[in-house]
């Protein structure tokens, strides 16, 4: 029986890290993706995860194991199907050196992922914007830090790991070209610009707080970078603040990626080309944008407005005869 342990050591030392050079988001949800994997078979079968073999996680058992994941933990299929992801990855890597279980391994890259309903996405609209800016405490440290990054997250469009990692070092003040600098998802470095009134905010900022090369540019307390955890948690406790003056705030679920979102839906209502908002946001390609328009009511609106009404008149039914009327209403 072969051992699934040193397959898994070499899949994240050898193909994660050395030859995909996979950032350390990708190799912390593979690893979380197989740890909850590995317990669980080591619960089911009753061996230790080091003792387990290929046996042990046939496709039946991966079937399983994803139930496990809906059923008892309460994931989505957007999760389950993170969860399968990495499991395929580490099979497609276990094909290689073990192909005395091919058959198994053939079964489990089979499994397919998990269809699920597509909503359009959630954005803010500009007076829901301007209540929630309007929150922050700017008489205090922190106050002034979470307007500065919100103000930042809704013009810019960065994804939450983007202005958690940048330093002073990544910011661009300059009267012409003012820009953030980051390195998003794929390993891609791209220069967003700037707004005058962002500039305005960030110049105060970084001036108020003397900062030095290397330091993050939205520190805690204590200094140490915003994780993605505390971004969240402190949009959720300004948004349901700027719901008592903007009750609309309320039925929305606002987290960092819904302000992303809303910048995207800001260079769309200004009549920005989706392909600009592709290279805006760091997309792949222009399909990831359409989700926009799909999203934009009042573009849609805008485009019926300029069709040429058809010329058709309401019909109203009537009966054909008083008896068959006093039938029918029977």
């Amino acid at each position: 029986m072969s051992l699934i342990g040193p397959t898994v050591e070499a899949f994240f030392t050898e193909r994660l890290m050395a030859q995909r050079r996979a950032s350390p988001h990708t190799v912390a949800a593979y690893r979380d993706a197989l740890c909850l994997l590995l317990r669980f078979a080591s619960e089911a079968t009753g061996n230790a995860p080091s003792s387990l073999g290929f046996e042990d996680l046939d496709a039946p058992f991966i079937g399983r194991f994803l139930d496990h994941l809906e059923v008892d933990r309460h994931n989505g299929a957007r999760t389950r199907n993170a969860r399968l992801a990495a499991v395929h990855s580490l099979f497609r890597f276990a094909a290689l050196r073990h192909p005395e279980h091919a058959g198994l391994i053939a079964r489990v890259l089979a499994i397919p992922p998990k269809r699920f309903d597509r909503q359009a996405v959630s954005f803010l609209t500009d007076d829901e914007v301007r209540a929630l800016l309007g929150v922050p405490d700017r008489s205090s440290f922190l106050g002034r830090r979470d307007h500065a990054l919100l103000m930042i997250a809704v013009q810019t469009g960065l994804r939450v790991s983007e202005p958690t990692s940048l330093t002073v070092d990544d910011v661009a003040l300059g009267a012409a070209g003012a820009h953030v600098r980051c390195w998003g998802k794929g390993r891609k470095e791209r220069a967003t610009p700037l707004t005058a009134s962002s500039v305005s905010v960030l110049r105060d900022w970084m001036a108020e707080r003397r900062t030095v090369r290397g330091e993050a540019l939205f520190p805690t307390r204590q200094g140490a970078p915003l994780t993605r955890y505390g971004v969240t948690v402190l949009v959720a406790k300004h948004t349901a603040a700027a719901a008592a003056t903007c009750p609309s705030l309320a039925t929305k679920k606002v987290t960092p990626h819904v302000l992303r979102h809303t910048a995207a839906m800001r260079l769309l209502h200004a009549g920005v080309d989706t392909s600009v908002i592709a290279r805006w946001l760091g997309h792949e390609g222009v399909e990831r944008t359409q989700v926009y328009v799909h999203a934009d009511l009042s573009l849609k609106e805008r485009a019926l407005a300029r069709t040429t009404p058809i010329g058709t008149e309401p019909g109203r039914y009537r009966p054909p005869d008083e008896l068959l009327a006093f039938l029918e209403t029977l």
